[in-house]
């Protein structure tokens, strides 16, 4: 059994992520944490590149579904409504909870999802303990010392995922 904190894979940021090749896994179903992954803290709605992003994803036969612990009131739903996609807030990642209801929300099994986050501690466990393939990204900017502290901390679990250009 692979250990919880360890991601499958590990990319400089989403767009490195070939939507193809995930499909060719048979990932139809990509949940991805919002803050640092999709957007850094605090931007209200997607960056054009986002955008083609979820276009290319779509292309290739897969849906994007956010999967955030925000506790901000509408933050989750107003990115995710912005993009067009379903979304799920206050998750509690890394409980399995969230993911379930995700995974139940799309019809998908763990087998065809993934997970996309920059986070060990939240989007790494919680999507190992769901069973789907967990994606890991360099955060979009650690803004705070907490951050760049808890980066240090989990940067042994990183260097036991597979590099992303190998998926």
């Amino acid at each position: 059994m692979k250990f919880p904190f360890v991601p499958d894979y590990y990319f400089p940021d989403i767009y490195a992520i070939d939507p193809e090749r995930l499909r060719a896994r048979g990932v139809r179903v990509l949940l991805a944490d919002l803050d640092n992954t999709l957007a850094p803290y605090g931007v209200p709605t997607p960056s054009q590149d986002v955008v083609a992003w979820r276009a290319r994803l779509e292309q290739a036969g897969i849906t994007l579904f956010l999967l955030s612990n925000s506790r901000r009131p509408g933050r989750a739903q107003h990115y995710a409504e912005a993009l067009g996609i379903p979304y799920e807030g206050h998750a509690g990642k890394p409980k399995s909870g969230g993911f379930r209801r995700a995974l139940a929300r799309m019809n998908a099994a763990p087998e065809e999802a993934a997970i996309v986050g920059d986070q060990i501690f939240t989007d790494i466990l919680g999507g190992n303990r769901a069973g789907v393939l967990t994606l890991l990204v360099h955060p979009i900017r650690f803004g705070t010392v907490f951050r760049l502290l808890r980066f240090g901390i989990e940067t042994p679990f990183r260097a036991g995922a597979e590099d992303g250009r190998r998926l």
